[in-house]
């Protein structure tokens, strides 16, 4: 009885993780445009069925995609991270005009260097997904751009 038991559980338990959905990869890049200027790109591959959601969405819709980076006396920012011109719908889920974007796309974040030593800058997206039927929770997902 223990092992028929013990064989249900981990079959419960392997059919539960194999539900965990994982819509979108991000891929990160690092581009020179000059002696001191650099632009990092972080490239969401979106499965097909899913969007992910613009930075800027209204009020009462749903977690738009947010970039943070690691504070480091390497680099300063300049300017907000840009993303590219996706597709607006009036939103059958949430009710409101959105902008999302499908299969890929890529937001991209200008840096000045302090120096010339290589370095990494680290970063964090927060994002959330959704389908024709459901969404998913927001996920957060650490990013890497190495400075050479």
């Amino acid at each position: 009885m223990k092992t028929k038991l013990c064989m249900l559980l981990l079959f419960v338990t392997a059919f539960v993780q194999a539900q965990i959905f994982e819509p979108v990869t991000w891929e990160t890049a690092v581009k020179k445009i000059s002696d001191t200027e650099y632009e990092l790109s972080a490239t969401a591959k979106i499965e097909s069925g899913w969007h992910l959601y613009s930075q800027s969405v209204p009020e009462g819709g749903p977690v738009a995609t947010s970039f943070s980076f690691e504070g480091n006396s390497n680099y300063l920012k300049k300017g907000n991270t840009t993303e590219e011109a996706g597709h607006t719908i009036n939103d059958p889920i949430f009710e409101m005009k959105i902008k999302y974007f499908a299969d890929k796309t890529t937001f991209k974040q200008r840096v000045k260097i302090r120096n010339t030593d290589a370095f990494q800058i680290k970063g964090t997206v927060t994002f959330m997904v959704c389908d024709d039927s459901r969404c998913l929770p927001p996920s957060s997902v650490d990013l890497v751009f190495n400075i050479n």
